[in-house]
């Protein structure tokens, strides 16, 4: 299998970064409509039920993965036995999970003292199943820098599937909406992945290709693992020693957060590390690339993160007022969620040098501080685990920068000096908006939320078109080519 024949590598990061964003902020659009039914029509304690497994589905689609997607992505040329490995060894490991989660199922509702969770768990572990059958076509449409083929699976997979957990949702369905909701999405998934990739398993089976990648794909797995469980044990310790409603309130303030983040962090994981990748010998242009990415991050990440935890309160009173709790939550997070683009752009430069020890044992002390510091705010309460869990999280970019700072010629100052005029920019239009808020006084939420998007926008936008942006200028260019 060879590469298709491509265009520059400025062309190629621009386009790329350009239809990742809109694929990611088309899925995400889909996601906040099917979210705000979801939150119209179910409880904290029914999104508690779901969120009590996730630990659970994210260690085991991890560890089905095994990190091989990322393995086959730095591979400089790669052939199909390396594909057909990595296709039946995920499907292979991905059987074996179900089976022993099949059968750990009761165990996981004493340990809840939920016995609803041992149908709800046989169920929901099936996606696991599903998507082993599809991990290596994902590697390929990955690997070839097929964004628009990849954002169509993921905008048809989450619209059949979100369309049919609404109508489970509205039928009055509770928990179990969410349940096939991610049923659905994964087979889904798994077929357009079939459809789209131009390779085929065969059944001349050689795995001599996984030992090779394995050095590098293990490190990957373990660092993932325990970064599953740091992402995942606020749920557990919640669950343990809390009520199913506190830990749905605290995953929909942090579920909201990440949706926005991941538009941004999606355009980056799409684009950076097979960009990178072809950058190696050349740490000067890296440089030039990596901070471009950093302003285009900037200054997308910023308003709209930010923004986000501006009109919280609004957003969740105008749903229902019983996911209010969830509002210190979200906002704490949306602090952390404008920063996690750059943290993940830093850590791609470090898998891209092949440097997977270096991201593993980062990663590994990063997820151990958070857990520990999880662990500790637990007697404070649910906001203080995230407040906790949000410092810590931001402080560590500074490590990162010190790792990537050796492979590729950048400074801390270079990169403050790249994101802070976006930065300032957001807080002091916030900072205005409030205060006229404030000045005439308005009572009505659906008002003041409409209010402080609009204003703030326009004020954006105008400032940008003041100072002559050049990210901002790009990127109306680039929308007007249609490109």
């Amino acid at each position: 299998m060879e590469l298709r024949p491509e265009n520059t590598l400025k062309q190629k990061t621009v386009k790329g970064l350009f239809w990742g964003g809109i694929s990611n902020g088309v899925q995400q659009l889909l996601s906040v409509v099917i979210g705000l039914i979801f939150l119209k029509n179910l409880s904290p304690g029914d999104y508690g039920m779901i969120e009590l497994l996730a630990i659970f589905m994210g260690i085991a689609s991890i560890i089905q993965d095994s990190g091989f997607t990322m393995a086959l992505t730095n591979k400089p040329t790669f052939q199909n036995k390396d594909f057909n490995a990595v296709f039946w060894f995920n499907l292979i490991v991905g059987c074996s999970i179900y089976i022993i989660l099949y059968f750990c199922a009761p165990l996981i509702a004493d340990f809840y003292n939920q016995p609803e969770l041992v149908l709800l768990s046989r169920i929901l572990f099936l996606s696991i199943v599903i998507g082993s059958l599809s991990t290596a076509h994902n590697a390929v449409l990955f690997k070839l820098l097929l964004v628009r083929e990849r954002a169509k699976i993921d905008i048809l997979s989450t619209l059949i599937g979100g369309g049919i957990g609404v109508y489970m949702a509205l039928s009055g369905y509770g928990y179990w909406a969410l349940a096939i909701q991610t049923l659905v999405t994964a087979t889904v998934g798994m077929i357009l992945r079939w459809y789209y990739s131009p390779w085929r398993p065969n059944f001349e089976i050689d795995f001599r290709p996984i030992k090779e990648m394995f050095g590098f794909s293990s490190r990957m797995l373990i660092s993932s693992v325990v970064s599953q469980v740091q992402a995942n044990i606020f749920s557990v310790l919640l669950g343990k020693y809390n009520t199913t409603s506190d830990v749905g309130n605290f995953s929909q303030g942090v579920k909201w957060s990440r949706m926005g983040g991941q538009v941004i962090n999606g355009m980056v994981s799409n684009v950076a590390q097979p960009i990178f990748v072809q950058l190696q010998g050349e740490p000067k242009r890296f440089a030039l690339i990596f901070r471009k990415m950093i302003r285009f991050i900037a200054f997308i990440s910023f308003p709209t993160m930010l923004g986000l935890a501006f009109v919280g309160r609004e957003f969740f009173g105008l749903i229902n007022e019983d996911w209010l709790p969830s509002v210190p939550i979200l906002q704490c997070y949306c602090i952390w969620a404008a920063f996690s683009p750059i943290s993940l752009l830093y850590t791609q430069v470090v898998i891209s040098y092949g440097r997977s020890n270096c991201f593993f044992v980062n990663g590994l002390l990063f997820a151990v501080i958070q857990i520990g510091a999880a662990i500790l705010a637990l007697p404070f309460g649910i906001y203080w685990m995230a407040f906790v869990n949000v410092v810590v999280s931001c402080f560590y970019i500074l490590v990162w920068h010190r790792i990537v700072s050796k492979l590729i010629p950048v400074t801390l100052f270079q990169i403050v000096k790249d994101f802070s005029p976006y930065l300032g920019l957001t807080l002091i239009i916030f900072a205005i908006v409030w205060c006229f808020l404030r000045i005439i006084d308005l009572q009505n939420d659906a008002l003041i939320f409409v209010v402080k998007i609009l204003l703030s926008a326009a004020l954006y936008i105008g400032a940008l078109m003041k100072f002559n942006s050049v990210i901002f200028r790009e990127s109306l260019m680039f929308m007007k080519r249609g490109k």
